[in-house]
């Protein structure tokens, strides 16, 4: 039991779902708190994805890929692909409030899971893909 828990704490696919959940749980707090304190769902979830970008970016390149992936490639391809992420997460909080009449928790929740969804296929593939390591 503890070897297979140690073998689950070394799988960078396990690491990198502990490391989005944390961003991901830190984005929910952080839109739903905006929200709350009356910031617009569009700036308020954008300012929240802002946040939970810096977290995120240093623990996937430091933890979850050993730190081997040169921030110069790195960094700008998961900065396009955030702010990408940033722009989607407030377009689906608007739509979320403004079509759907949603309260603030279920619009974080959909904002979260949309965003969250989009970011891990495109970090797989695209910003840290298993052959590009610091050379």
């Amino acid at each position: 039991m503890i070897e297979r828990l140690q073998e689950l704490a070394a799988s960078r696919m396990c690491r990198f779902l502990i490391v989005g959940s944390g961003a991901a749980l830190l984005l929910l707090v952080l839109t739903y708190g905006l929200a709350r304190l009356g910031v617009p769902p569009f700036p308020g979830s954008v300012l929240a994805y802002a946040v939970a970008f810096c977290c995120a970016y240093l623990a996937q390149r430091g933890w979850t890929f050993g730190g081997s992936h040169a921030h110069a490639r790195a960094l700008p391809r998961y900065f396009v692909l955030q702010a990408g992420c940033a722009i989607f997460s407030g377009v689906v909080s608007h739509i979320a409030v403004a079509r759907f009449g949603m309260a603030p928790l279920p619009m974080a929740v959909a904002t979260t899971i949309a965003a969250s969804a989009a970011s891990y296929v495109v970090s797989s593939v695209w910003v840290f893909p298993l052959g590009d390591r610091e050379r």
